[in-house]
């Protein structure tokens, strides 16, 4: 199911450094993902913004309508819900994008989910799968569909979690997605070299998203970075010239550790 908007408005429009981009942002309606989504819409890219929840993303959707279209008449957005563990899902998302654009330059792989804090003891066969496929499968399985249409100056990124280089008691789940997330990007930057494609691993720390209702309720938001602010980094990071890259974003709040 998808719904596609045009964005209309004046013929001059505003210059931005990805205005003739096409992006994916996977689990774009809410947190890290939606703030990625809106910052890359300022910059005046395409986007196709995919999740689960069809009235998630149709809210972002018209959202972006409504606050982008004066700045860049020519943009569009399309959102198309999507569920990046199941391939045929995966399929159909592809399907559309090569209809409409043909073409990606920019694949955020944003998407992912959290786990309730439990000793690997009492950790549930099915939370560990879930967690799994969805942010390692599901990682894999959206990039290597994007491969196909993607160019030299390409750019992926993945959304990591300073879980993919530490390790979180209670977290078994989680933390072996992310370690096992970084090993696939890493991977695949030293595949893609010769191919002139970014490969970027943004490492973030506590930021203030609704992830934390799962991984700790009690966590002091007060002391966590905000999304806009991780958002901001992507896309200086984005926005090098083709010749440079950053290859993994570390970034965390100023007042450190929770």
């Amino acid at each position: 199911m998808k719904t596609k908007q045009k964005l209309p408005g004046n013929k001059e429009g505003r210059s931005s450094r990805l205005g003739n981009e096409v992006a994916l942002v996977t689990g774009a309606a809410r947190g890290i993902g939606l703030a990625i989504a809106r910052a890359l819409a300022e910059e005046g890219c395409d986007l196709i913004l995919t999740g689960r929840n069809e009235c998630n993303l149709a809210r972002v959707g018209k959202e972006l309508f409504r606050k982008h279209s004066a700045d860049h008449p020519k943009q569009r957005v399309c959102t198309c819900a999507c569920d990046v563990r199941d391939p045929h899902s995966v399929d159909e998302l592809f399907r559309m994008i090569r209809r409409e654009f043909h073409r990606l330059d920019i694949l955020i792989n944003n998407a992912g989910i959290a786990q309730a804090n439990l000793p690997v003891e009492k950790l549930p066969f099915p939370v560990w799968k879930d967690v799994l496929s969805t942010n390692l499968d599901g990682t894999f399985l959206v990039t290597q569909a994007a491969l196909a249409i993607m160019k030299r100056g390409g750019t992926i990124m993945n959304n990591l979690s300073v879980a993919a280089n530490r390790v979180f008691s209670g977290l078994a789940a989680y933390n072996a997605s992310k370690h096992g997330a970084l090993g696939f990007t890493n991977t695949l930057r030293e595949e893609l070299r010769p191919r002139g494609i970014r490969v970027i691993g943004l490492l973030a720390g506590a930021t203030d998203t609704d992830i934390w209702k799962v991984l700790w309720p009690q966590a002091p938001r007060r002391k966590m970075m905000s999304p806009e602010a991780v958002a901001q980094a992507v896309i200086d990071v984005i926005s090098l010239p083709q010749n440079a890259t950053v290859e993994n974003i570390e970034i965390l709040p100023s007042s450190g550790t929770l």
